[in-house]
């Protein structure tokens, strides 16, 4: 099942955030599903993982995630991906500011019944929004 399950999770990078195949995500994603750290609350059910997908592909049309790395353990599976676009649309109420960014993260998720079921998400919000200019780099100043 690891590698069925590898597949799966290399699906929704390739063909939901690459492709902007959003029926895809009813086929990959079980009705339960639930995803931590994407946004603020956990994102629950289909329509909302196609909900955020949507807001991020319209901020971002040309993005392109890379799957780095994957580990597969029973029924999870890590991915660590890059993404890379150009800020055309709006996000998050900041005007759309035509800087390309680059973005790393870690998903893990949890598979069950040929489905994804479970995600926690962890990336670098932080670092897109200073590449964004909307929050000044860290460190080297004041005193």
């Amino acid at each position: 099942m690891s590698e069925e399950n590898k597949a799966l999770a290399r699906r929704i990078f390739e063909q939901v955030w690459n492709e902007g195949n959003l029926d895809a995500v009813d086929e990959i994603l079980d009705a339960s599903y639930v995803s931590h750290g994407l946004g603020v609350e956990p994102l629950s059910g289909s329509t909302a993982f196609k909900q955020f997908v949507s807001a991020y592909r319209h901020a971002f049309p040309d993005v392109h995630f890379a799957v780095e790395d994957q580990l597969a353990e029973g029924d999870k599976v890590a991915t660590r991906w890059t993404a890379v676009g150009t800020h055309k649309g709006e996000l998050m109420g900041i005007a759309p500011t035509g800087k390309q960014v680059t973005v790393t993260g870690l998903t893990i998720g949890h598979y069950a019944g040929g489905k994804l079921v479970e995600a926690w998400d962890n990336w670098d919000a932080l670092g897109m929004l200073q590449q964004l200019d909307v929050i000044p780099p860290m460190g080297g100043g004041g005193g």
